[in-house]
This record gives C-alpha cells, structure tokens and sequence, in this order.
C-alpha cells in the first residue's frame, strides 16, 4: 500500500490542487488528511486563494480513498461539506507496524499513545522525523502554511519508507522502517 499524508490545508483551493497533482502523480492507495481542512483559524493569515467550498469540492473528488482526521480548526458543518468520514483517529498497519495518525493537538512527540510503533501527525506547520522512545514520529508539516521556515510539505508512505517531500517533490527527509 501507498499513503500521500497531506495536513493543514486550512482552505487554500490554490494548495488542494496541488495535492490533486501529487495525487495524479504517486498514484496512492489513500489519501490521509490530518485535519484543519477549510478554515485557516483565528492565529493564521488566509491562505492563497481561500476558497473552503472549492476544497471540499477537490477533496470530495477522492472521497472513496481518504482517510481523514478532525484537526483543532475543524467543526461539525466541516463534516456537513466533506462526502467522507472525519474521525478522531486513524490506526494502519503497514509492515507489521502499527501507525496512529492524529491531528497533533491532543497526541504528537510530547504525547505519545501506547502501543504503536509510528505516530504520525500535523498541526504544528512543521515537517519533520524524528525517534522518540522507540516510536518513530513524524510531523507531515502544512501544505498551505509552514511555520518556522520549513517548506509547504507532504508524506509519501509506503511498505518500507516514509519521505517527506516539499510541495515541488524534493525530498527533505526520509527514514526506513
């Protein structure tokens, strides 16, 4: 299997595209969304081309392969607009790992559930992977708005490896598992 991780997309048609065009290009069994979809929230600035509608719209397009988590900016009209499921948690095994896949506000490298092997998250804006206590723990970044100067990113996962890439495919970290 094949997982494009893609979060913080916070209503930006401009970078909902631009997932559809990873999407077209890897070819993935699912789509993962880490939450905050539509609305960019009270601490961010609009992101380009701020359009919500337009980005259920695009996301809708892939609702038979995502998999989707609620983030802290996500609200019950959210799941009214969204032809897919937006749950509290996503859990997989790939390669007899098992992978927790969150938001980050609540689990994330301070919070580490029990029992899994990779926690993936986002809310913070900022990719990354890291090793903590055995765990192997990512952070996917924002599509639409890094933080900290890191670049507008996604996660590529598959059978053996997790890459984090920027949004013109350039591999900015990788780990094997």
């Amino acid at each position: 299997m094949k997982y494009l991780v893609v979060s913080d997309i916070h209503g930006s048609s401009f970078y909902a595209n631009k997932i559809k065009e990873v999407f077209d290009k890897e070819n993935p069994d699912k789509l993962i969304l880490l939450g905050d979809l539509y609305y960019h929230g009270p601490r961010n600035p609009l992101t380009r081309d701020y359009n919500p509608m337009e980005v259920s719209n695009i996301l809708n397009s892939f609702k038979s392969k995502i998999l989707c988590v609620r983030g802290n900016c996500d609200a019950e009209v959210d799941q009214m607009i969204s032809e897919f499921e937006i749950e509290d948690k996503v859990e997989v095994v790939i390669n007899n790992k098992k992978f927790f896949f969150t938001h980050g506000h609540k689990y994330n490298i301070d919070n580490i559930p029990d029992g899994i092997n990779v926690l993936v998250y986002g809310h913070f804006h900022t990719g990354f992977i890291k090793g903590k206590d055995g765990v192997i723990i990512v952070n996917s970044g924002s599509i639409s708005l890094p933080k900290e100067n890191t670049a507008n990113s996604y996660l590529i996962i598959d059978d053996k490896e997790i890459v984090l890439y920027d949004i013109e495919g350039k591999v900015i970290d990788k780990v094997v598992y």
